[in-house]
């Protein structure tokens, strides 16, 4: 006799959207006007993804992640990312003791539930790609032994745009392992002469206090991983992707990390909307943030000026959506 399978566990939507809500409420008293940004944030965070902020300097990226990292009771650290920077800096490395005549490790920045990156991009790629093991298996390994990482794990990273001085491209498979890439662009005039009223005295960030802890963060990450998602739902996800590498004006498409990313990101929008199972659009809503920085244009869509944001959208459009829950 076959054994039954036992019926998901029904979600807390109620305590999901009380987490999430502190924190965006948290994060909102200290960036004006980009409740959309500060929206995407919270569900990468609650799909347990890595986020990676690209935009011009001023614009207030590192202060959304050191907003959202205080907004958290939990471990936090901040790497300055230069050229000088070394791999250990990151890992941790093994040191001799004297007095045990032992080896002994001591941990790098990577150890947090946080780590914010400023400007990933102004280190070399050998120091950017002590990030590919930590980012994707959460672990480091260093002289043969395995370290887990605290959950939960987040990589929040800056980056200012690659024609900008001093900067590297990051690796097709460092921006791969970015859950989102998200751009602050300018503040509103309204928003920004309230930043100059609010920011001039003194800096917000020293009033913000955490509104909840690591633990609480990953039991909503858990609780997200069971919200219904019908079989149709799953196949418009691949459909998405496989139209990725079809695409003509596409030289690179999404990887299957991607289909993988997108579907736990669409989860948690639809948890954050109050609703128990995924619909197609969470699955759109979510695609520009999550994909666009992932494939690569051919040169002729470059020099017809097609961002990779309009060629994601495109996708959208072209791809059937499954009807029925």
């Amino acid at each position: 006799m076959s054994a039954i399978t036992p019926a998901p566990e029904a979600v807390d939507l109620d305590a999901v959207q009380s987490v999430a809500g502190a924190i965006h409420g948290a994060i909102t008293t200290v960036i004006e006007g980009k409740d959309e940004v500060v929206s995407t944030a919270v569900t990468v965070l609650l799909a347990e993804g890595h986020l990676l902020m690209e935009d011009v300097p001023g614009v207030g990226k590192t202060m959304l992640a050191k907003a959202l990292a205080r907004a958290i009771d939990c471990q936090v650290s901040r790497v300055q990312f230069t050229p000088d920077l070394l791999p250990s800096d990151i890992t941790g490395v093994s040191v001799f003791n004297q007095d045990t005549r032992q080896f002994e490790f001591r941990k790098g920045a990577i150890f947090a539930n946080v780590v914010v990156g400023d400007e990933i991009n102004r280190a070399s790629p050998k120091t950017q790609s002590a990030l590919l093991e930590s980012m994707e298996e959460r672990q480091v390994t260093v002289d043969g032994t395995t370290y887990p990482l605290p959950r939960p794990f987040l990589v929040m990273a800056t980056q200012n745009p690659i024609e900008m001085e001093g900067t590297y491209p990051l690796p097709e498979a460092q921006r791969d392992r970015f859950m989102a890439r998200l751009s602050m662009g300018y503040p509103s005039a309204a928003s920004e002469k309230a930043m100059l009223l609010s920011h001039g005295g003194a800096n917000p960030l020293d009033r913000l206090t955490p509104v909840t802890t690591a633990e609480d963060v990953q039991r909503q990450i858990e609780a997200i991983r069971h919200l219904h998602t019908a079989d149709a739902l799953r196949q418009y996800v691949v459909d998405l992707m496989a139209a990725s590498r079809a695409h003509r004006q596409l030289r690179l498409g999404a990887s299957p990390r991607a289909g993988l990313h997108l579907l736990r990101a669409a989860r948690a929008h639809a948890a954050l909307s109050g609703r128990d199972h995924v619909l197609p659009e969470d699955v759109q809503t979510m695609a520009v943030p999550l994909l666009a920085h992932r494939v690569l244009p051919t040169g002729e869509a470059s020099l017809a000026r097609h961002s990779t944001s309009d060629l994601v959208r495109d996708l959208i459009g072209r791809t059937a959506v499954p009807s029925g829950r």
